[in-house]
C-alpha cells in the first residue's frame, strides 16, 4: 500500500466516523433536549429550533434544553465541516463538496444563533435545509447504487417538504413538517458515515 493509499484510507475512516457520530448526536441531542423541556412541547406544534429558543418577540429559552440543543448543533456542524474536507480530499467533487460544506456552516450557525436570534437564525436554518437536501441529492457523484438512489430520495423528500411547507403545515403542523425536512437529512448523514466506513474496510 502506497503512502497515498494509506492517506486516502484514513480520510474514509475520519469522515465516516465523524458523519456517523454526527447523525447519532443530532438525533439523540434533539430527543434529550425534548425530554428536558419543562413546558408543553409537541412534535407537531413546536419547531425543532424552539429547543434552543423560541422566535421573537417574547422568546422563551428553557434550560437545560437550550444548552443541549445548541451544543448539539455546534458539534454536528463542526463534525460535518471536517468530514466535508476529508471527502473532498478523496473524491474532488465540487458538485457535492460545496453544498455539503454550506450545510455544515448552516448547522453550526443554527447552534451559535438560536431561534430567539432574529434574522440570523432563520437564515442559517434555511441554509441548512436547502444545502442539506441538495447535498443529499448531489452525493450521487461519490456513491454507488443503490445508496446513490436512496440519497437522492432523501434529498427530494427534504426539499419537497421545505418548498411545499404551506401545503403540509395544516396537516402535520409546523413542527411535524420541519421534522420531515430535517430528519431525512440526518438519516442520510448517518447512512453516509456508514457507507464511508464500509469503503475504508473495502480499501484495506
Amino acid at each position: 500500500m502506497s503512502l497515498l493509499d494509506l492517506f486516502n484510507k484514513n480520510q474514509y475512516v475520519i469522515a465516516g466516523t465523524l458523519l456517523f457520530l454526527a447523525g447519532f448526536i443530532a438525533i439523540m441531542g434533539i430527543i434529550t433536549a425534548e425530554a428536558f423541556y419543562p413546558t408543553v412541547y409537541t412534535t407537531s406544534g413546536n419547531e425543532i429550533s424552539d429547543l434552543g429558543g423560541t422566535r421573537p418577540p417574547n422568546s422563551i429559552i428553557t434550560q437545560p434544553s437550550a444548552i443541549i440543543f445548541n451544543s448539539t448543533m455546534i458539534v454536528t456542524g463542526i463534525m460535518s465541516l471536517i468530514s466535508s474536507y476529508c471527502i473532498f480530499l478523496i473524491y474532488r467533487k465540487l458538485l457535492f463538496s460545496i453544498p455539503f460544506t454550506i450545510f455544515g456552516i448552516g448547522v453550526l450557525g443554527v447552534g451559535i444563533f438560536p431561534g430567539n436570534i432574529e434574522v440570523l437564525h432563520p437564515i442559517f436554518a434555511l441554509t441548512t435545509f436547502i444545502s442539506g437536501g441538495v447535498a443529499a441529492i448531489t452525493s450521487y457523484k461519490i456513491l454507488k447504487t443503490p445508496f446513490s438512489y436512496i440519497s437522492i430520495c432523501f434529498g427530494v423528500i427534504a426539499l419537497s417538504f421545505l418548498f411545499f411547507a404551506g401545503f403540509f403545515i395544516p396537516i402535520l403542523g409546523s413542527g411535524g413538517t420541519e421534522r420531515w425536512i430535517a430528519y431525512p437529512i440526518v438519516m442520510w448523514l448517518t447512512c453516509l458515515g456508514g457507507y464511508l466506513l464500509g469503503k475504508s474496510t473495502n480499501n484495506n
